[in-house]
């Protein structure tokens, strides 16, 4: 075990003195919103091809099969990206694993806007799917690892903050792009072109920012680089608290030197894998994706003509980054659990009425202020706090892989809310809504049974408690 290490060298290392300094939150923000770029990625790319999908459907005349395909092939590419970044990041660290991911990213998005044919369009958004599966549940890690207690719940849900930024973006880019030209006129096949093209920019803007990050300091510690470790930790928090966290870390991995990933899958961690699964596969299926990524579909039905389907595209992607900065504000007051609750029964009631005002054709505008109440929702519960829990979850040893494991499940159900979406449109009308306020029903009694409250607690603190259940399901 280390001794505390106070204006003393640090055992095992160079021997190099430390002072006492005081943290810095500037720092840690600032490494919270470098890798929280991988959400503007994410939110980019996965609604980018909302609006250029109402271009090709008039280009291609694609299928309702091959329109799903389109949209949802980024996922598949994205569940080979989180099943292999958690093993990669253990290995080699959790930074050149997202500079990958963001390079991948970058070809992708250049590749999509120079396609010609649907299947070469797929295969180009498998691989920007590879980039951001990758980086998706890495970047989480990456902060959740970094990220002071206090504020670890407010810091790891900038993640889910950047992605509402990338989505509104889409949204007000595709706007002005479709400005240009309806789906029918001559400028159709530069506007999808641009619509997936420009994502390359954000893929650039978040490699730069990679660059000038560190390393994770329990990373290090995990393998050996204590004085790197202990720095970082240092400009995070201040000496005291670097010395605190030294100690901490390093008996966390003195007791999990014996582990192996098949330990995720027996008890005590089998109650934290549930746990991180059932979230990770209920963040798409409360069905917000089923307008985030066909709203202009859907919009362009309520409003013919023009460009206000992507008007109403752009707005509901503002309430989205207004309710989410609210979700910011409360995840470590509150709680996350009061969070989820209330989100999930608010989405359910919220998609009841969305669905019955398009089943008996009510006033377009209110089908828009519905699917806007479903995104307020969404985006102050579920949204954030999936990704701020799965990698709150499970021991510094398989916390890469643990959550990678867990944001498969996201991926997977990610990819059938895209792919199915189109048909049961077409074949359900406005009823798909009401079966995405059942889900959330499901989603709300999860919650109440299942997940527990980490607020306030350390990384450390959470580990142990589920030793604790455990113990007490014995004892029982």
């Amino acid at each position: 075990m280390s001794e505390a290490i106070e204006s003393q060298p640090v055992e095992g290392d160079t021997g190099v003195a430390t002072t006492n300094k005081s943290g810095s939150t500037k720092f840690v923000v600032f490494l919270a919103i470098s890798a929280g770029l991988a959400g503007l990625l994410y939110g980019y790319d996965t609604t980018s091809v909302s609006g250029a999908i109402t271009y090709l459907n008039a280009l291609w005349n694609l299928s309702d099969g091959m329109q799903g395909l389109i949209v949802s092939s980024i996922m598949i590419g994205g569940v080979v990206g989180v099943g292999v970044s958690g093993f990669v990041s253990d290995k080699f660290g959790r930074r050149p694993v997202l500079m990958v991911g963001a390079a991948l990213f970058f070809v992708a998005a250049l590749w999509s806007a120079a396609t010609t044919t649907p299947g070469t369009l797929v295969t180009a958004r498998i691989i920007g799917g590879l980039g951001i599966g990758l980086s998706s549940s890495l970047a989480i890690t990456y902060i959740t690892e970094c990220a002071p207690t206090r504020i670890r719940g407010t810091l790891s849900a900038m993640y889910q903050f950047l992605c509402t930024i990338g989505i509104l973006l889409t949204d007000v880019i595709n706007f002005f792009i479709s400005m240009g030209g309806g789906i029918h006129s001559s400028f159709a096949d530069r506007a999808w072109r641009l619509m997936l093209g420009i994502g390359a920019i954000p893929a650039l803007v978040f490699f730069i920012a990679l660059v000038f990050l560190p390393e994770s300091p329990r990373f290090l510690l995990q393998h050996g680089r204590k004085e790197e470790g202990f720095t970082i930790l240092e400009r995070i928090g201040g000496t005291e608290s670097a010395n605190a966290s030294v100690k901490e870390i390093e008996t966390a991995i003195d007791d999990d030197k014996k582990g192996k990933f098949s330990d995720l899958f027996k008890k005590p961690l089998s109650y934290a894998l549930i746990v991180g699964i059932f979230l990770a596969l209920f963040n798409q299926w409360a069905g917000q994706n089923a307008i985030f990524y066909y709203a202009p579909t859907i919009f362009q039905d309520l409003f013919p003509g023009g460009n206000t389907a992507f008007l109403c595209s752009a707005v509901t992607g503002t309430v989205n980054v207004i309710a989410t900065i609210v979700g910011l504000y409360l995840i470590d007051r509150i709680g996350r659990k009061p969070l989820l609750l209330s989100g999930t029964i608010g989405m359910c009631i919220s998609y009841v009425f969305m669905g019955l005002s398009m089943i008996f054709s009510w006033a377009g505008w209110l089908t828009v202020l519905f699917s806007c109440m479903v995104i307020i929702f969404f985006a102050y519960s579920l949204g954030p706090i999936t990704w701020v829990m799965v990698s709150e979850l499970f021991p510094t040893y398989m916390r890469g892989r643990a959550a990678g494991f867990c944001t498969m499940f996201t991926w997977g159900a990610n990819f059938l809310v895209a792919q199915f979406t189109p048909v049961m449109f077409t074949h359900w009308g406005g009823g798909t809504f009401l079966f995405w306020a059942v889900m959330d029903i499901v989603a709300f009694i999860g919650v109440k049974f299942l997940v527990p409250e980490t607020k306030g607690r350390s990384l450390e603190e959470i580990q142990s408690f589920w030793t604790k259940k455990h113990e007490m399901t014995i004892t029982k």
